[in-house]
């Protein structure tokens, strides 16, 4: 069998630089800053009009999503997506790289990177380090707002990286996909989850997921861990990556450095659960909950 050829799934911010002082960005190369924090504590759009890298354009992650839904973060349709990309400038031709301004590194990247994949747009990556390691290298930045020419995207649905709750359900008869959890441990032994609790939220995990928090999947300096050091990650969980896999966590975004973890060690076709436990905590029934804490069912 042929080896599938992956496009690159990571650039780095000497590249980018490169590449935005040779002026090649354009309709063939755009720049997104995928940015999000939680209410209350940063404001993504007012520090994207500060300062960005030059030519990248906000994707507001809170405009691209389905709106109607009562779930947080869902895809918008294959239409609101392209339109929406459509107006940023891209097109199915254009090279997109997508970073953020979480102190960690990364944090919302991954998942516009996943929502280009999921929509059939293959040439998107992520940059790096995030913009916490290009400003610490002293790249250029700029208040100056991004204008691109609006373009023609078409979106076409990939539903080989997308679970639905009723998926998920035959799944846990089936066994058929592995499942991995990428919140923080306590979050998924359900010991500890202000967020849910706030809301009066079951915690926990869905039953038979496995738990590697996202945040080890990047170095301290909040670069991407290397394929080897991966790779020993998945096998150290007994994650068998040449099999199905699913990415699980609270609302389908950090589940996407998952996937892309697993495709930086040759693995493109992880399946992101797109209402990851904010849905299933509410629609599930309450003997796949599984909890440690007094939040959710034992």
């Amino acid at each position: 069998m042929v080896k599938q050829v992956l496009y690159r799934a990571l650039v780095s911010t000497k590249w980018l630089a490169e590449s935005i002082r040779a002026g090649k960005v354009g309709p063939s190369l755009r720049v997104l800053d995928g940015s999000w924090y939680y209410p209350g504590t940063r404001d993504a759009r007012k520090e994207y009009q500060e300062r960005h890298v030059p030519g990248a354009s906000f994707f507001d992650i809170e405009e691209c999503r389905d709106t109607a839904s009562p779930y947080p973060m869902m895809l918008p349709s294959p239409s609101g997506f392209a339109d929406y990309v459509g107006r940023l400038g891209i097109s199915n031709d254009t090279h997109v790289v997508v970073y953020d301004g979480d102190h960690l590194g990364s944090f919302y990247a991954p998942r516009v990177w996943w929502m280009f994949r999921v929509f059939g747009h293959r040439t998107v990556s992520v940059l790096n380090g995030g913009f916490r390691n290009w400003l610490k290298e002293g790249h250029p930045v700029t208040s100056e707002p991004t204008r691109p020419e609006p373009a023609v995207f078409k979106a076409t649905l990939d539903p080989s990286l997308l679970k639905t709750y009723e998926q998920m359900l035959e799944n846990l008869e089936t066994k058929r996909f592995q499942m991995v959890d990428s919140r923080a441990q306590p979050r998924y032994l359900g010991i500890e989850d202000v967020e849910l609790t706030a809301a009066g939220l079951p915690l926990g995990h869905i039953r038979g997921s496995l738990n590697m928090p996202f945040m080890d999947f990047l170095t301290e300096e909040g670069f991407e861990k290397s394929p080897e050091e991966l790779r020993a990650m998945f096998q150290a969980k007994h994650v068998d990556l040449s099999q199905p896999l699913i990415a699980t966590c609270h609302k389908g975004v950090t589940a996407c450095h998952i996937a892309l973890a697993a495709y930086l060690c040759g693995k493109p076709d992880v399946a992101v659960y797109d209402g990851s436990w904010s849905e299933w905590c509410l629609r599930a029934p309450p003997e796949t909950r599984v909890s440690k804490g007094t939040g959710g069912k034992a």
